[in-house]
């Protein structure tokens, strides 16, 4: 990731007269996107009636170095010497998330982007779905476990979004853990944070009793979708998945399929199962 020229900071905190410089990466919030985020930030220590020595450093810099160590996948000890500390930046994060910022900023960019597509700001539709991901080195072994539909060490993200892709409630469990049972979780948080919610869809990985439950106790009618079955004349190579979107059982498709199907002795498919796609 490579950095810009040094552009001189417009955010600084009053007392730093002189202002300062910061290199501008790719990762970095632009003016407008900073004028938006920036009001959305809890308010300073020393601003908010509990005195306190005022911020040392620009908080869109902050911002900044988040989105770095985030959008690059660094870990934050390796940040460039042109941001604050790693453990300055670790603290204003978790002293963030504790105070819900994290929350407050995806609510109010969610309700900016469904007003702006001319939808109601409170979603009455949800999607849910789960992806199972490797764990780090770091993660115990409590908070981990093993996915036997996609083969996979690590955890599951159960999420909820509305019809626009926008996300609504997030659960993290072991990977271990089945859809049908993390779901309780799921739609509890849901339901909780939205009353305006009238309908959910869900794939076949959530049968059973769990719909009755939804509708009997939160509420949430849940419509399950059933995988549509591929023509009989279909390709059943995974390697080419993206040609349920052409013709099938054309010439170009079949050659197209050839072409790009991986050695075996050399590749592997990233993915072994429908559950594993995000």
């Amino acid at each position: 990731m490579t950095s810009s020229p040094i552009s001189p900071c417009p955010s600084c905190p009053p007392h730093a007269v002189d202002g300062h410089g910061y290199a501008v990466y790719p990762s970095s919030v632009t003016d407008a996107e900073w004028a938006i985020v920036e009001p959305l930030l809890p308010a300073p220590g020393s601003m908010a009636g509990r005195g306190g020595r005022p911020e040392k450093y620009c908080r869109r810099v902050i911002v900044d170095a988040i989105l770095y160590i985030v959008r690059g996948g660094f870990a934050r000890r390796q940040l460039p010497v042109e941001y604050p500390p790693a453990g300055t930046v670790y603290a204003v994060f978790a002293r963030w998330s504790h105070s819900g910022a994290w929350q407050h900023i995806v609510d109010a960019l969610r309700d900016r982007l469904r007003v702006r597509d001319g939808r109601d700001r409170c979603p009455t539709a949800a999607i849910i779905d789960s992806q199972t991901v490797p764990a780090a080195d770091t993660v115990p072994r409590s908070s981990r476990g093993w996915d036997g539909g996609t083969g996979t060490n690590g955890v599951k993200r159960h999420i909820a979004v509305d019809v626009n892709g926008l996300l609504l409630a997030v659960v993290v469990t072991a990977a271990s853990i089945q859809d049908r049972d993390a779901a309780l979780r799921l739609l509890t948080a849901l339901r909780g944070r939205f009353s305006t919610i009238r309908l959910v869809w869900a794939d076949s990985g959530y049968p059973g009793r769990r719909p009755v439950w939804a509708k009997d106790v939160l509420a949430l009618p849940m419509q399950i979708i059933k995988r549509i079955p591929a023509p009989p004349d279909s390709t059943s190579d995974p390697s080419c998945g993206w040609s349920r979107d052409v013709s099938r059982g054309s010439t170009s498709t079949a050659a197209a399929c050839e072409t790009t199907k991986p050695d075996p002795t050399t590749t592997r498919p990233r993915f072994t199962s429908r559950r594993s796609r995000p």
